[in-house]
């Protein structure tokens, strides 16, 4: 399978250890058995000769697990941006916001739905909607979905943007035309050669599938395509990798945004996205539910407020390391080991350079084996120190949790 893995690699960046070979050996087997060929050589010599061939490879390999409004704070906070700092200052040129990978269309959909949500007409702003997959472009441009593109507890916006239809949930046709579907390789030297820089940039959770090399080609495309006041939101696996090549974050909690403009910009913007939404937005929001036990209301306390690990989070995003630091430790001698306690610890201590962060990464595997976010960061955590087999296996691990998230959803 070493060619068929070379080929995906130049194809479409794709590094096998990210989804795991026996994945990609099943695909050979079935496209093997639908061209009635006896030998993986044999295949080998068909996909390298045949364009058409390759497209269909890539098509049985590439992930596309997406819903609506995935991750809502970082919908949350692009709306306020938006809002607060994007519009005073633009009052004439329409916003231009990319999703790339798009797959079968909910992230981008969810943006032009939060947009209208906003108060903007659709004349204020264009959606321009990449992937590299023709099946999954042709899936969103018939814009209807099924009950497994719904996650959640809020789906208000279903009732507002969609009908109900034999084939599934039909999108509103006015969303529709807010989104313009482009097939495209983001590795492509050519990649949307010709269009004008973004205002915002949505690339979630693709570079995870990279090796190292190309996730770096694939973050100076990124960067090129970028306004100078642009912002960028990442997977919260992939944020590390930005702020190792000169991006700044935002420290907007869960929301994984980062910019490349200097940082009296970027404190400008974070104090806009941080103080309190205006009424006009409509979006489906779940409210913030503490990580591990609640404290009762006679439980333990840190200065006068219950602990909370969504607290601690708040302020490692914002920076303050040591008051974060502080709540866990407190948290854990007063309700127990968490995994989650553990997980921000293993953050904190990685923000600064500590070596223990990979024993906090650890313990947390040791309470939770499945906790998506610590083997995606331990797994950045190795490949930062040289040890590439052992992030590539816990990328694998990170990968099946993920797996069996979306099965529970």
């Amino acid at each position: 399978m070493m060619r068929i893995e070379s080929l995906l690699r130049r194809e479409i960046g794709l590094d096998a250890a990210s989804i795991g070979s026996s994945l990609i050996e099943r695909a050979v087997r079935l496209r093997m058995k639908a061209l009635g060929l006896k030998s993986v050589e044999q295949y080998c010599d068909r996909v390298e000769k045949s364009q058409e061939e390759r497209a269909e490879l890539v098509e049985s390999v590439v992930v596309n697990e997406t819903w609506f409004f995935r991750d809502p704070d970082a919908f949350t906070a692009f709306v306020r941006m938006v809002l607060q700092d994007w519009l005073p200052r633009r009052s004439v040129s329409p916003l231009r916001v990319l999703s790339v990978p798009c797959a079968t269309g909910e992230e981008p959909y969810s943006l032009a739905i939060a947009l209208l949500d906003a108060g903007l007409l659709p004349e204020r702003f264009a959606v321009d909607a990449v992937d590299v997959s023709a099946r999954s472009l042709a899936r969103a441009r018939r814009a209807v979905f099924g009950k497994n593109s719904f996650r959640g507890s809020d789906l208000s916006y279903r009732d507002r943007y969609f009908r109900a239809s034999r084939e599934g949930q039909a999108l509103d046709p006015r969303v529709c035309g807010c989104v313009h579907f482009i097939q495209h390789n983001l590795l492509s030297d050519q990649f949307l050669g010709g269009h004008a820089p973004y205002d915002f940039v949505f690339c979630r959770n693709l570079l995870i599938y990279f090796d190292r090399p190309t996730q770096l080609k694939a973050l100076a495309r990124l960067k090129q395509l970028l306004l100078p006041e642009g912002v960028l939101f990442v997977g919260p696996a992939e944020l590390p990798i930005f702020l190792d090549q000169g991006f700044v974050s935002l420290e907007l909690p869960m929301a994984f945004a980062c910019r490349k403009s200097p940082p009296g910009a970027t404190t400008r913007i974070r104090k806009h996205a941080q103080s309190p939404p205006p009424p006009a937005p409509v979006i489906p929001v779940a409210p913030p539910v503490a990580q591990g036990r609640p404290a009762s209301a006679s439980g333990p306390v840190a200065k006068g407020r219950p602990l909370d690990l969504v607290e601690a989070q708040k302020l490692a995003d914002s920076g303050q390391l040591q008051a974060a630091t502080e709540i866990c430790e407190a948290c854990l001698r007063e309700q127990g080991p968490t995994a989650q306690a553990y997980y921000l610890l293993g953050l904190i201590n990685d923000a600064a350079g500590n070596p223990q962060a990979g024993d906090f990464y650890r313990k947390a595997l040791y309470l939770e084996p499945g906790h998506y976010e610590t083997l995606w960061h331990l797994a950045l955590l190795l490949e930062k120190n040289g040890d590439a087999a052992g992030a590539r296996a816990f990328k694998r691990r990170a990968q099946q949790a993920q797996k069996k998230m979306a099965h529970k959803s």
